[in-house]
């Protein structure tokens, strides 16, 4: 009988991308425009903000996932061209350390010896990476597919709250945008946690409370200037 299991491990890289962009995207552009509203700006001044601050939040977003997760690659590299070192000039001891972390595991030692002789023989350089450094396909950093996909994620989500913006004017906008923006941070709280198999009221819940706080935050501020940003 065929046992078929469903793992969500291999979202992580791209899933945490999009969640981050797109919170990111609503959380900010709607607190961005609350607070120039809330200053007293015309329609046309709010929007006109809105919009900056999708394409530079964009922007920024791809820069930032980009250059970290370029960093966390680059970290990796070094430490498997390390372990590749290792393991060309000193096989036998590197083989010890494997049979070691087996053992540390719960296999006695002939069976924790005989495991690391035969993954050894099959994907040395990739047994170790995994076992010893954590290292594997599922977990890589890729810096393009994260910085893609967090600008995109980020301009889907800043669309949401500008496209509210738009629709009213004065105290009536301020409210339209609060009251879509949270809907929107629910329900993207809610589909996050789906898609990475967590609780999803738990999710909603979260990332609501932090993007009324914002909101809450930058209407207060713009209206203590009550000047255009």
């Amino acid at each position: 009988m065929s046992h078929n299991e469903v793992h969500r491990t291999h979202r992580i890289g791209w899933l945490r991308a999009a969640v981050l962009g797109a919170n990111d995207g609503i959380v900010s552009t709607a607190s961005l425009i609350i607070g120039v509203a809330a200053s007293g700006a015309s329609r046309s001044e709010v929007l006109v903000a809105g919009m900056a601050g999708l394409v530079a939040g964009a922007m920024s977003m791809a820069a930032g996932e980009y250059v970290s997760v370029s960093s966390q690659a680059d970290t990796e590299a070094a430490d498997i061209e390390r372990e590749r070192t290792e393991l060309s000039d000193e096989p036998e001891r590197e083989l010890d350390e494997l049979s070691s972390m087996y053992e540390a595991r719960g296999l006695d030692a002939d069976l924790a010896r005989r495991v690391a002789e035969g993954l050894t023989a099959h994907d040395a350089l990739g047994t170790h990476a995994r076992e010893e450094l954590g290292i594997s396909d599922t977990m890589a950093a890729r810096p393009v597919q994260a910085a893609v996909t967090s600008a995109a994620t980020f301009a889907v989500g800043a669309a949401l709250p500008l496209l509210a913006a738009a629709l009213a004017a004065g105290t009536a906008q301020i409210a339209l945008v609060a009251i879509t923006a949270l809907v929107f941070l629910a329900a993207l709280g809610a589909v996050g946690a789906r898609a990475g198999g967590a609780p999803m009221v738990a999710a909603a819940v979260r990332v609501t409370f932090w993007g009324a706080l914002a909101m809450v935050v930058t209407a207060l501020i713009g209206t203590a200037f009550g000047a255009v940003v």
